[in-house]
């Protein structure tokens, strides 16, 4: 495969054509707090207009209606909003949707790994044809990702990339033989041949552990995320006694040791922090700022009532400051175990000519 033919996955912060979300549905990722999660979806949604065009997913006409009434109490104006009506289990937008790259063959294309609900819960048949349905929808071939025979089972956030060739993930995620595994057997080796053959990357960093309380087991976009072909964010937790401080410490040893190609040069490395800990009935909630969504005139930065909140939004403020730097409140929304980055997923525009 030549440079020419090799497919590219373009970086976050490239232009979208529309960003894809799912209204609020299933009462069972936030249960005792679902009643604040719509008003909260708004603002998500009304931080991303009129900057580009949003997909929501609904499960039904009524359902529909009820977003449009929550929207329209918001001032959120819907004339950008592509409503699509179809049947999901949870609806995590990062996770369910295809991989999009740009590629010889078509401006844009759609790589549909498959979807096993984290490896963990059963009732995920709906999510896992959504790749397909929007694909269809937005008019983008589908490629089918398959290793030595196998379909290869990813979820997206369990990978950034920059753009140029270079890719973020976990060995917790990706390597772990015996908690929630995704493709039994497959080695570093097999992931590396997959992300070069789908995805056009050439370098693969691979941090070690994720964050305490992250039910996807070391998705990556909790702790680190690219901000520039040739810089991360690391989230940094300076309380030694603290669940995080060992993981994070160790992926920073892990982070100034890479080298991106073709050159080899170095990474650069920003730190985040991170909020106090947070639980709710007794559990360790996965909070961080790492789970931003870059949007095309915004960054989505979740917030936790706590003093570090605006420390992050300026970090992230001078790493992004072409963007607005919006701060949404995302105490109720972690009960779901993801925030942000986790419900949103971006429909890179057609590359120029």
């Amino acid at each position: 495969m030549t440079a020419s033919t090799a497919p590219r996955m373009p970086a976050e912060w490239e232009p979208h054509a529309a960003t894809l979300l799912a209204w609020p549905a299933n009462t069972r990722d936030w249960p005792g707090k679902f009643q604040p999660i719509p008003w909260v979806f708004a603002e998500i949604v009304r931080g991303l207009l009129p900057d580009e065009r949003v997909y929501l997913a609904v499960q039904s006409p009524a359902h529909e209606a009820r977003a449009r009434r929550v929207l329209r109490r918001a001032g959120v104006d819907s004339d950008l909003i592509t409503f699509v009506h179809v049947l999901l289990d949870r609806g995590w937008m990062r996770d369910i949707s295809p991989c999009f790259v740009h590629g010889p063959d078509a401006p844009l294309t759609a790589v549909r790994f498959g979807f096993n609900g984290w490896a963990k819960y059963r009732n995920y048949a709906r999510d896992a044809s959504w790749a397909v349905r929007i694909a269809r929808m937005l008019g983008t071939p589908v490629i089918d990702a398959a290793h030595e025979g196998r379909k290869v089972v990813l979820e997206g956030g369990a990978i950034d990339g920059n753009g140029c060739g270079a890719l973020l993930t976990t060995e917790e995620c990706l390597l772990d033989p015996a908690v929630q595994v995704r493709n039994p057997g497959f080695t570093r080796a097999d992931y590396e041949a997959i992300f070069r053959q789908y995805l056009g990357i050439e370098t693969v960093i691979w941090l070690g552990a994720g964050i305490a309380g992250d039910d996807t087991h070391g998705h990556v976009d909790d702790l680190c995320r690219f901000v520039k072909p040739d810089t991360v964010v690391l989230c940094q937790e300076t309380n030694s006694r603290d669940a995080n401080h060992r993981a994070l410490a160790e992926n920073r040893g892990r982070l100034e040791g890479a080298r991106l190609a073709p050159r080899r040069a170095g990474l650069h490395v920003a730190h985040l922090p991170m909020p106090a800990p947070l639980t709710f009935d007794g559990h360790r909630l996965p909070a961080s700022y790492a789970n931003f969504y870059i949007g095309n005139g915004v960054v989505l930065v979740p917030t936790f009532n706590d003093a570090n909140d605006r420390i992050a939004l300026g970090i992230l403020a001078e790493l992004f400051p072409d963007r607005r730097v919006l701060g949404i409140h995302a105490l109720d929304l972690v009960w779901g175990l993801g925030t942000i980055h986790c419900l949103t997923h971006e429909v890179p525009a057609a590359p120029m000519a």
